[in-house]
């Protein structure tokens, strides 16, 4: 039975990571420091050998995937964009802490950022952008890829889709690192399931 890897792998960090912003959707390139930590991590971990590199469409996560794996074909999937924190883009929590809709938004109270993306939706669209490279990698028999996408991505993803079953915040992952799954297609197509074999 054919079984497909993907690793799924976080973007190098942002000045607005170092800041401590919401910089969903906000398309910051890579950092300096950002760079030179993905060039260190790549002399010292065996990043995986992959037909295809998938990502997200924004600069960090693409600038991320050239460190990391060079010349090896590309391909953006649009729905791998981070969540969009609408009015909260671009700031820090410090400089929200007075405002009603963020109260309400970190307490749970409301599911969606004004202007922004509900969680749930969210989930569905990290989900599609995942079937969207288990097809593409179907139809072209690539059976070892990475995605290369954010970290907030990564952790709803899992918790949506990976075995074992684990809360969001227990899928974090750092710069440069992530996580290796498996796709079976009888199960994958079943039940919208897949396996956690590695930590990268």
């Amino acid at each position: 039975m054919i079984t497909y890897k993907i690793h799924l792998i976080r973007h190098g960090i942002t000045d607005g990571n170092l800041q401590g912003k919401y910089i969903g959707v906000t398309d910051l390139p890579l950092s300096p420091d950002g760079v030179n930590e993905l060039l260190e991590l790549k002399g010292l971990i065996e990043y995986p050998n992959v037909r295809k590199v998938y990502t997200s469409p924004l600069l960090r996560a693409r600038q991320s995937a050239n460190i990391l794996f060079g010349d090896t074909e590309q391909m953006a999937v649009e729905n791998l964009k981070e969540f969009n924190f609408g009015i909260f883009e671009n700031k820090t929590a410090a400089e929200l802490e007075n405002t009603p809709e963020y109260k309400d938004f970190i307490s749970g109270k409301i599911s969606a950022p004004p202007e922004g993306e509900d969680n749930a939706e969210f989930t569905k669209r990290i989900c599609l952008g995942l079937n969207e490279i288990v097809n593409d990698m179907m139809k072209n028999n690539i059976t070892n890829a990475a995605a290369v996408m954010h970290g907030g991505a990564i952790m709803m993803l899992l918790a949506a889709t990976a075995l074992p079953r684990k809360h969001p915040a227990e899928w974090t992952s750092d710069a440069g690192r992530g996580y290796t799954i498996m796709i079976t297609p009888s199960l994958y197509h079943r039940t919208g399931a897949v396996e956690v074999i590695d930590i990268i």
